[in-house]
C-alpha cells in the first residue's frame, strides 16, 4: 500500500490512503459539447474512445485525452437517464435506457437499431424488465441484462433475443441481490456482477451458478460501500469505483485489496460518487467522477 496523501477539502484537511498517480483531469459541469451533467456510465471501445452518457440522456464520444468526437440523445428521457453503456465484440453500443425498460443499440456514429432493441415491457415476467442498470454479451452472443426495483435480478437471452433463463431476486442471500449495478464477462465465461447495495461482489457461471462472492461494508481498505462498477485487467486484477467511500480500489480477483486511490473532495485526484470506471489499451483507468462532472486518469 502506498503512503498518505493530504489534500485540501473545501478548507478542510482529510487524509485517506492514497495509492497511484494521477495522470490527466478533464471535464467540466455544463449542456454543450464535451460538457457534463452528472454522468453515470462510461464504456470504451477498442480504439480507446470513450462514450459516456450523463442526467441529460446526451451520449458523448471522445478520445482517450478528453477531445470531443461526437455525440447523440437517446429517444426519449422524460422518465429518466440511461445508467449503463456496453461496447459489444463488433463495435456496437449498448445502452442500458434504464426507466424505459429497455436495451438500445447504437452504431459507433450513433445510429439507433431499432431492430436489435431488447426489452420495453415493464413487468416481472420472462423478457419484462424493471430498472435496466446493465447488458454484457458473452462469447456465442448471448445478452446478460440486469435490473433493480421490485425484482432484482438477471435474465439471459439469446442472440435473436429470445428469454432464456433468470436468477437472483431481491435479498441479501447468496445468489441474490441488491441493485445489481454493472456487469462484467471474464476470459473465462464467467459473469461478475457489482452487487451495489449489498456491497459486495458475485461471480456467476452462464446458467447463474454462484462461483465465489466477496465483500464486506465499509470504509476500510478491503471493505466497500455501493460498488457502482467493476473492471477486469485481464491479469489478476479488479478495480471497483465506490460510489459511497468516493474512491477506487484493486483488488486481486478473490477480493484482496492492493491498492486505493480517491478520496471525498473536488480537488484533482480526490471523488465525488464516482459511478463508472474502465481501462484503456495503456492500462490506465479512467474514472467517471460523476458528481465532480468529469473524468480522472490515473496509473494504479
Amino acid at each position: 500500500m502506498g503512503g498518505v496523501a493530504a489534500l485540501a477539502l473545501n478548507g478542510c484537511s482529510k487524509s485517506v490512503p492514497t495509492d497511484g498517480r494521477l495522470d490527466k483531469v478533464w471535464g467540466e459541469v455544463g449542456l454543450g459539447d464535451g460538457q457534463f451533467s452528472k454522468p453515470r456510465a462510461m464504456a470504451i471501445a477498442k480504439n480507446d474512445e470513450l462514450y459516456i452518457v450523463d442526467k441529460t440522456a446526451r451520449i458523448q464520444v471522445f478520445d482517450a485525452d478528453g477531445n470531443f468526437k461526437r455525440g447523440w440523445q437517446t429517444p426519449a428521457s422524460e422518465t429518466g437517464k440511461p445508467t449503463g453503456l456496453t461496447i459489444t465484440d463488433d463495435g456496437n453500443l449498448l445502452v442500458a435506457d434504464t426507466h424505459y425498460y429497455r436495451i438500445l443499440t447504437y452504431t459507433p456514429a450513433g445510429e439507433l437499431l431499432e431492430g436489435s432493441t431488447l426489452g420495453g415491457t415493464l413487468g416481472q415476467g420472462p423478457g419484462e424488465f424493471g430498472f435496466v442498470t446493465d447488458v454484457v454479451r458473452d462469447a456465442e452472443g448471448n445478452y446478460y441484462v440486469s435490473e433493480y426495483g421490485e425484482f432484482c435480478r438477471i435474465q439471459k437471452f439469446s442472440p435473436d433475443r429470445t428469454f432464456i433463463r433468470q436468477w437472483g431476486g431481491n435479498g441479501e442471500e447468496p445468489g441474490k441481490f441488491q441493485r445489481p449495478q454493472h456487469l462484467e464477462m471474464d476470459d473465462a465465461g464467467r459473469l461478475w456482477v457489482a452487487d451495489a447495495c449489498n456491497h459486495r461482489i458475485q461471480v456467476f457461471d452462464q446458467d447463474g451458478k454462484l462461483l465465489t462472492m466477496w465483500g464486506t461494508h465499509g470504509a476500510e481498505p478491503g471493505q466497500m460501500h455501493y460498488p457502482y462498477c467493476l473492471v477486469l485487467d485481464g491479469r489478476g486484477h479488479v478495480y471497483v469505483s465506490e460510489f459511497g467511500n468516493h474512491r477506487v480500489q484493486k483488488f486481486t480477483l478473490d477480493g484482496k485489496s492492493i491498492a486505493v486511490w480517491g478520496g471525498e473532495g473536488r480537488a484533482p485526484g480526490r471523488l465525488f460518487n464516482p459511478w463508472s470506471l474502465v481501462l484503456d489499451s495503456r492500462g490506465r483507468v479512467h474514472v467517471l467522477d460523476s458528481m465532480n462532472h468529469r473524468v480522472q486518469r490515473v496509473w494504479l
